[in-house]
């Protein structure tokens, strides 16, 4: 096997190039992956902009939810119940074990710790879910050093006119009168590093080892319970935790259901085999859709209004995606016309 090159003597990129580039013999070994595609079929396109929408919907039941359940219990509630029961009737996915406890410790203990822990030191949740999408440009980057991504002009232009879209909206969250602190801040941003290193993660070792996406996204969800599970315990008021879980009203359950078997189970299934199947530098971007359909979310469900600005910083960003996607198509349209 190729050893994978490692960028800097850092103890994130060690264990990223370590989980990437497991020992031989670690594991049953599959027949090379086919060369990725560089279009995204109409098929796929549907199913990245359904995970995407799926996502930003999520706020909607994460919001209802935290009205009864505290943030760290409701992240250990979701991660369970994709693990159980559907962990006994899935096949364990056919890559190494550490890889499957390393991506699950990145996408459920630290994105998801890390994010709620900066909303509890003063990170506001709007400005939150704007400032994680980050995750964008660290997993690009880290799929150049450590997968052998290769990024090309139309990506950078494109990422370049939706990454202006977020700047748009961030500046009206921060004008609108919210602040935040300098550790919420880091905590959020660190937390969307550990996405994109699980992405890295998920990306190498189907790529390596043929694994299933979903049977990866379910057992690695057995990894981040018990964590977040001892996070709770130690934030959120210690023996009163199994009693605001005991209190949920049928309501909380079905938004902890949405989370678990909706964002968790599909929408991280469907996003790694998305990552697998293509260049990192086309499905990526897409993330910055997540915020934008958590706008329209809660102006469908919770009566929230779009001002103009954000309407403006919406288009920017759907307007970096059609550069992203199309940007080759768009090339060669221009240079046939006389």
């Amino acid at each position: 096997m190729r050893s994978v090159p490692i960028v800097a003597d850092s103890l994130p990129a060690r264990i990223i190039a370590r989980c990437a580039n497991p020992r031989p013999g670690a594991s049953r070994r599959r027949p090379p992956s086919p060369p990725l595609k560089t279009h995204l079929s109409p098929r796929d396109l549907a199913l990245t902009l359904a995970v995407v929408a799926l996502w930003g919907y999520t706020f909607v039941p994460i919001k209802v939810a935290l009205d009864e359940v505290p943030p760290f219990t409701l992240a250990a509630l979701r991660f369970f119940l994709a693990a159980v029961p559907v962990v006994f009737f899935v096949r364990p996915p056919a890559m190494p074990w550490r890889n499957v406890v390393a991506y699950g410790f990145a996408i459920g203990v630290c994105q998801f710790g890390l994010l709620f822990l900066g909303l509890k030191l003063g990170m506001p949740a709007g400005l939150s879910s704007l400032v994680i999408q980050v995750q964008v440009f660290f997993t690009i980057g880290l799929a150049v050093a450590f997968a052998g991504d290769r990024v090309r002009r139309h990506n950078l232009v494109g990422g370049a006119i939706a990454a202006a879209g977020m700047v748009v909206l961030a500046v009206y969250k921060l004008a609108g009168g919210l602040t935040s602190t300098l550790v919420g801040f880091a905590l959020v941003v660190a937390a969307a590093f550990a996405w994109a290193a699980g992405n890295i993660i998920a990306k190498r070792g189907a790529g390596d080892h043929g694994a299933d996406m979903f049977a990866l996204t379910v057992w690695s969800s057995l990894v981040p319970p018990l964590p977040l599970a001892a996070l709770a315990f130690t934030f959120e008021g210690g023996w009163a935790v199994p009693h605001a879980i005991a209190s949920m009203s049928l309501l909380a359950w079905g938004c902890v259901l949405v989370m678990s078997y909706g964002a968790t189970l599909f929408g991280f299934g469907s996003w790694n085999a998305l990552l697998h199947r293509y260049p990192t530098a086309l499905i990526s971007p897409f993330g910055l859709l997540i915020p934008v359909s958590g706008l329209a979310s809660g102006a469908l469900f919770l009566g929230e209004s779009l001002a103009p600005v954000q309407i403006a910083g919406v288009a920017l960003v759907f307007a970096g995606l059609v550069v992203n996607v199309y940007g080759l198509k768009m090339r060669a349209w221009v240079a046939r016309r006389p």
